[in-house]
């Protein structure tokens, strides 16, 4: 078992759907993916978002949409957690506004626990990129008594996991 199969082991648990998937295959996966209207950033991988995600979008486009796609620059295996980096073209909000959130992980970004991810971090602090958005599962909160799931975030998560060919066809 890889970190990759913990990590979707953990998204499982948190009734997280996922997909695993390859960059050439990466474009159909997603629009599969992706219920419209869609707004999106580009990706952190050589691949192109579908035509349905709208990457130039106001601030009411982007509050009407129904998924955000967004590239998650670390995956944690021990959580089922994603980071989002902060970026001029909106990576948080993109994350947090629409109901369904799609965001885009290399396998080769994922580590084993959340010490992994606390010293990735330091590296980014230091590199100047100090601010991102931790996401485990739907935004939920049971402030006001049951759970809620929704209020604060996406109600709906869902990863894609872009491996290499040769990884893949080793399955």
């Amino acid at each position: 078992m890889t970190v990759a199969d913990d990590f979707l082991d953990a998204l499982s648990a948190l009734d997280v759907s996922h997909d695993r998937t390859t960059l050439a295959d990466l474009e159909a996966t997603l629009a599969d993916a992706v219920d419209e209207p869609a707004v999106g950033v580009p990706l952190h991988v050589d691949a192109d978002l579908p035509d349905a995600v709208a990457t130039t979008f106001t601030p009411s486009e982007l509050q009407d949409a129904a998924t955000g796609v967004t590239p998650a620059r670390l995956g944690i295996a021990e959580y089922g957690s994603v980071l989002i980096r902060s970026s001029a073209g909106g990576d948080e909000p993109v994350s947090l506004s629409p109901e369904r959130h799609v965001a885009v992980l290399a396998a080769e970004d994922v580590v084993a626990t959340g010490r992994d991810a606390v010293d990735w971090l330091a590296d980014e602090v230091a590199a100047g990129r100090g601010s991102h958005v931790l996401a485990t599962g739907a935004s939920a909160t049971a402030d006001m008594g049951g759970l809620v799931e929704g209020v604060h975030g996406p109600n709906e998560v869902h990863v894609v996991l872009v491996e290499d060919d040769e990884e893949v066809g080793d399955e």
